[in-house]
């Protein structure tokens, strides 16, 4: 999206997201009676759609793959709070500069935190962040991951034993790690919007 420049003392244009969710023009598909009832849960609970939600609607089998790996790794019982595994959300979306991850879980990380300036450290520079040593290790594993996977080795995963996660904690920050090194791609790919709610929440 491009935007022209501005005068000496014009008010820039407002950002507000544009009226579909991402720049790919497709049709949304028929939707299987659970997908429009999961998005009728979404309306009931936060009071909209999520537009990530709403781009993966042009085909409702990878709708309800989406949605049920999402639901597993963030909401699912696991060793790791909600909290721990939406900061690994905002860390990991810091480092690939995913403007919609960082909105949508941003938000989310003021929620759980209750503290709205934690939501934005995450984004801004989680290390300035004042972290416990499970949450400083928790978030360089994941943001190791992001910039070179292939460097991990035995010591890192023992910085993550030492700082009191088990083996399934280590799976759980891989595997949300890695999801949204996946997510945060394909957003960027086709210019997915976060819904304008998102911005003023929890602040």
């Amino acid at each position: 999206m491009k935007h022209g420049k501005t005068n000496a003392g014009e008010t820039p244009k407002r950002q507000d997201a544009p009226s579909r969710p991402m720049a790919l023009d497709l049709p949304r598909a028929e939707l299987s009676p659970e997908m429009q009832a999961y998005f009728a849960k979404c309306d009931e609970k936060i009071g909209f759609v999520p537009n990530v939600l709403a781009a993966y609607a042009h085909d409702d089998a990878k709708l309800r793959i989406f949605a049920d790996f999402y639901n597993d790794l963030m909401l699912a019982p696991s060793g790791l709070s909600k909290l721990e595994r939406e900061m690994i959300a905002v860390a990991v979306s810091s480092e690939n500069r995913c403007f919609y991850c960082l909105a949508a879980h941003g938000a989310a990380v003021r929620q759980l935190s209750g503290d709205p300036v934690l939501g934005e450290l995450m984004a801004m520079n989680w290390r300035a962040a004042d972290l416990s040593e499970r949450h400083a290790a928790m978030l360089a594993f994941a943001v190791k991951m992001t910039r070179e996977s292939f460097a991990i080795g035995e010591t890192d995963r023992q910085a993550l034993r030492d700082a009191g996660f088990g083996e399934r904690d280590i799976w759980d920050i891989a595997a949300v790690a890695a999801f949204y090194n996946m997510t945060n791609r394909m957003a960027s790919a086709v210019d997915m919007r976060p819904n304008a709610e998102y911005h003023a929440q929890a602040r």
